[in-house]
Parts: structure tokens; sequence; C-alpha cells
């Protein structure tokens, strides 16, 4: 249900979107795409699963990743900044994660770092850690969040 809110968010205030993605490896893409008539809101997805690809694709410092590791709020800044300016979209969305199972002490299991680029704001981050409730459960929690910040962006 998300999706087709965020559609017709977007469509009313004319906003072309578009996503980067670590963990979620175009699931909320997907998401978007699902709901008809998404080809007027939805741009273009980046899937960057790994560090080479955020680099290439999304022009994500290496300075950054070797400083703060890929799961990180720094890092899904720079993943949706450069969404952004890589796309004719005024919103991008980023996400970074560990969905599990793994993690560590420092970036357990279920913590996903969220990002959003907007044009003509400052970008905004936020950590959500999930728990270790299953890769895809994670993965679902993850697009759904993500939703919800396009949604509350417009």
């Amino acid at each position: 249900m998300s999706a087709a809110v965020l559609l017709a968010k977007a469509k009313a205030a004319g906003v072309m979107i578009a996503t980067a993605e670590s963990c979620t490896a175009g699931l909320i893409a997907g998401a978007i795409t699902e709901v008809a008539g998404s080809s007027e809101i939805f741009d273009r997805g980046f899937i960057t699963y790994t560090n080479t690809a955020k680099q290439e694709m999304l022009g994500v410092d290496a300075a950054t990743l070797e400083a703060v590791g890929a799961v990180s709020e720094e890092v899904a800044r720079e993943m949706a900044d450069g969404a952004l300016a890589r796309s004719q979209a005024q919103r991008a969305v980023a996400v970074t994660g560990i969905a599990g199972p793994g993690g560590s002490e420092f970036k357990p299991e279920g913590r996903v770092c969220f990002a959003l680029s907007a044009t003509g704001r400052d970008p905004i981050s936020e950590t959500v850690d999930f728990g270790a409730i299953g890769r895809s459960e994670v993965r679902a929690a993850t697009v759904t969040h993500a939703l919800d910040l396009l949604i509350a962006s417009i």
C-alpha cells in the first residue's frame, strides 16, 4: 500500500524518484514499479551491492568506505546524493545494511542505514536496527521504511 500512496503523492507534486540500493538489491524499485502508473514518478534505480559498484555508479568516496564502512549513514548519504545527481529525480532514497545472517558487535544483523536526498535540501539519514528477524524480514522492513521516508519527503 505504501507504494500506491507514494505514487499518488509524487504524481500530485510532480516529483520523480530514484533509488540506490545495497542490501535490498532492487526490492524498493520493484515495490514502486509494481504499481500501475509508476513510470510517471520512477526514474531509475541503482543496485550497488559491492563497494566498487557504490563508487563507480554513485560516486561514493573510497575514503568514506575505508573510514566508516559500507553500512553507515555517511555512505548512505553519498549513495542518495549520487543517485540524485545521476538521475532526473527530485528525490532519491538509499539503503545499505546487514540483512543477515551475520553481523558484528559494532554492526549487528538487521542494521540498515537510510538516506534521503531531495533537490534543494540537505540530505537526511538515519540508522534502524530491525534486529535478527531474518534476512527476508529485514529486507521487507527496509522496503517499507524507505517508502515511508519518500512519502514523508513529499
